[in-house]
């Protein structure tokens, strides 16, 4: 079964979650992240088709519980994905579904996995490692962040502009 592009945007935004230095904080405490994100994840097993994805996000929380919305080229919601450490949904304009995590969301929708606890790290401007992952922290100062899997059988390439 194939998901609507936004809802792939919306889990490939789950993984961006993006700032700079330092994160805003909302209201109520949560750290908070704005700007542009781009996915590319193409399988080399298989011959199924490059996916691609592009999106403005906003994205509130930390790995354990969180909002991500993404938008459209246009500035409209594409998608939006929230998550607790017990379940995870996606919502789009025609389609709302549950899992029972943001790991399984992500890999469901973009069919690799996507280091969630680390994408808040090298948000935060640290790099664990991440066996698989590789991450370009060189401009984060910038507001850049560029993370490539590295394992074979999947090759994704994520890259993040933060807005200050």
């Amino acid at each position: 079964m194939s998901l609507p592009k936004a809802m792939m945007a919306t889990l490939a935004g789950a993984f961006l979650l993006a700032a700079c230095a330092a994160p805003r904080t909302t209201p109520d405490g949560l750290s908070h992240w704005q700007g542009r994100l781009a996915l590319r994840v193409e399988s080399t097993v298989t011959d199924a088709a490059p996916q691609s994805i592009a999106a403005g996000f906003d994205l509130s929380g930390s790995p354990l519980a969180g909002e991500l919305v993404l938008y459209t080229p246009l500035g409209n919601s594409a998608a939006t994905l929230s998550w607790t450490e017990h379940s995870a949904t996606l919502r789009s304009a025609t389609e709302s579904r549950t899992f029972e995590s943001l790991e399984a969301l992500i890999r469901h929708t973009m069919g690799t996995e996507l280091p969630v606890a680390a994408l808040f790290a090298w948000l935060a401007g640290d790099n664990p490692v991440v066996p698989g992952w590789e991450a370009d922290l060189s401009r984060y100062a910038q507001g850049s962040i560029l993370a490539r899997h590295t394992r074979p059988g999947t090759q994704a390439q994520l890259r993040l502009i933060l807005e200050k």
